[in-house]
Formats: structure tokens, C-alpha cells, sequence
């Protein structure tokens, strides 16, 4: 597996990063362990995970994915091939929730015991908190660095604006600084990573890793029609690419598909793996058949008549 690396960071990832927002959710722990095993035997190296996730679930209260992720290192003995990325901010209860440095003090050691670990590699600002000067959240995290709690922040969901600020905060201040952002990117969603978003990161070494990479699932090709949303407890957030822009997509994904031998979610998540501003997208799996889909993605390359059909009916 050709390993990537993430930003100016000493973090050597695959080409694609193994979403955790399932475990816990749509994938109990024995399909988690399985999905996990597959992921690794492959050579894949990055889990992409939150201590919300997946909280959202009736009877869950944050921290299940983080849960699983650690227990399957620890009875594997993989944590040090692994690359944990998570992250701080979400709500999580009452006085739990966004950036000030004594949540975020708080919050990194419960992450710390679920995942069994003694540092994060990657600690992400899951969204902005606009009451918690950015200064305070990047001095919370050199003191965690310091004291070898995480080896790297980042940050996901921010504007360029806010992208800016931040840089320029760490500038002023000495570091340390966002050296990974996570956005939300795909072929269907494409106008706010590419209006502004992509020229910084590139131009500052920022490392992406892209969420909803298969746009909620609809660039598996899976959901045509209003009736198909019943198919995946997710399907509620496909309901907005039910639209003639998002079938043309779909049809180009499945020509090229075709022409490869492979099937539509590949060909959308090797379209980002091919995307200069891109390090790898994050995907998940429910099962060890969607994990081998994953790993052919890293291994499909497309002619430039491909690149060009899908840079077309994806642009605008």
C-alpha cells in the first residue's frame, strides 16, 4: 500500500482513512472487529473516528465507536500500526461540548481511556466554537502535545475564513497550528472545499482527509428514487441528491464504472484520491464485502477521458 504523507505532519497514511462513525451504529461490534480486521490485513493504517459517535443512537451517549476502536487494538495488538484520528467538540452532555481548554482537557482523557491508548495521533476541533477564542483552543493543544497526550491537532468544518484565522493565530503565537483539515468533499458536493478551501490548504501543506466522501452514501449508486431511502437508516440524508444534476453523476459514475470493472462507490472515492488538494477520503463499511471496495479503490486508476467525464457533470 503506497502510504501518503498527511501535511507537514510525520503521519505516513493510506490513501484511504477507515470511517468509524458506524461502530456502535450501524455496525455492532463483532461486524466493527471484522470491518477492522479486513481494513488492517489490507494494509490500511488510519481510523477516523469521534467521541461523539455515536451518540445520536437511542440508548448510546458518545464515545461507542472510540470504545470498539480500542478494544479491537488491544485484542489485535495493532496500535502501533494504527493512526487514531478523533475528535473534541461535539455535544457530549451537559457542559460537554466545544473548545475551551478545560473541556477540551477533559474531553482528551475520556478519549484516551476508551481508546486504550496513551496519545491520539491526530486531535480534531470537530466544529467551530465561536465563544472559545481560537487562541485558547490551539494553547489547550500545545499543552496537550506537550505532555504527549496527541501528537497533532487539526480542525473539520471550518470556513476559509475561520481556516485563516487560525493559521495566522499559531503564526503570531509560535505554533502549534491546524496541520490537518477535514472537510466535507465529494463529486456531488463540491463548491465550498474548491471555492477557497483547497488553494489554502495546498499553499499552507495542510493535510485533507474528506468526510461524507460518498456523499451520504448516494454515490454508491444504491439510491435512485424516494422509495430507496428505506434501505439504510441513512437514507434520510440522500433525500437532497434526488435531483437531475445528482442522476447525471450517478450515470457518469456507473459508465466509468463499467469500464473498470468496478463499481460506482470505487470510482467516486478514487476520484478523490486522485484530487491534488486531497491526502485520502474517509469512508466507512458495514461489512468486510464494503471494506474490499474500499481497497480496490486505492487501486484504480482512471485515463484522462475518465478524469475529464466526471470533473464535467460533477462541476457547477
Amino acid at each position: 500500500m503506497q502510504l501518503r504523507r498527511l501535511g507537514r505532519t510525520d503521519l505516513m497514511i493510506a490513501p484511504v482513512v477507515l470511517g468509524g462513525n458506524v461502530f456502535g451504529w450501524t455496525a455492532d461490534k463483532a461486524t466493527s472487529f471484522a470491518v477492522l480486521d479486513r481494513f488492517a490485513a489490507a494494509g490500511l493504517n488510519a481510523i477516523d473516528t469521534a467521541d461523539s459517535y455515536s451518540s445520536w443512537v437511542p440508548g448510546n451517549h458518545g464515545g461507542e465507536s472510540e470504545a470498539i476502536i480500542g478494544e479491537w487494538m488491544k485484542a489485535r495488538g495493532t496500535r502501533s500500526r494504527t493512526i487514531v484520528i478523533t475528535k473534541v467538540g461535539s455535544p457530549m452532555g451537559k457542559g460537554k461540548e466545544g473548545l475551551s481548554a478545560r473541556y477540551v482537557e477533559e474531553a482528551v482523557e475520556a478519549s484516551l481511556k476508551r481508546l486504550q491508548t496513551d496519545v491520539i495521533d491526530l486531535y480534531l476541533s470537530h466544529w467551530p466554537d465561536m465563544a472559545t477564542p481560537i487562541d485558547e483552543t490551539l494553547g489547550a493543544y500545545r499543552q496537550l502535545i506537550e505532555k504527549g497526550k496527541i501528537r497533532w491537532c487539526g480542525a473539520s468544518n471550518l470556513t476559509v475564513a475561520l481556516l485563516e484565522a487560525a493559521i495566522a493565530t499559531a503564526k503570531a503565537r509560535g505554533g502549534p497550528r491546524y496541520e490537518v483539515l477535514e472537510p466535507e468533499y465529494n463529486l456531488v458536493d463540491r463548491h465550498d472545499f474548491e471555492n477557497g478551501l483547497a488553494d489554502l490548504c495546498r499553499c499552507e501543506e495542510i493535510g485533507v482527509i474528506t468526510y461524507f466522501s460518498l456523499a451520504k452514501g448516494f454515490l454508491s449508486g444504491k439510491y435512485r428514487s424516494a422509495e430507496d431511502l428505506r434501505k439504510s437508516p441513512r437514507g434520510g440524508g440522500v433525500k437532497a441528491y434526488l435531483n437531475p444534476r445528482g442522476f447525471r453523476i450517478l450515470d457518469t459514475l456507473e459508465a466509468v464504472a463499467a469500464r473498470h470493472n468496478a463499481k460506482p462507490a470505487e470510482v467516486a472515492l478514487a476520484w478523490l484520491i486522485a484530487r491534488p488538494a486531497v491526502t485520502a477520503p474517509i469512508a466507512s463499511a458495514t461489512s468486510p464485502e464494503q471494506t474490499e471496495s474500499l481497497i480496490r479503490a486505492t487501486e484504480l486508476y482512471f485515463s484522462d477521458a475518465d478524469m475529464a467525464a466526471l470533473n464535467e457533470v460533477s462541476t457547477g
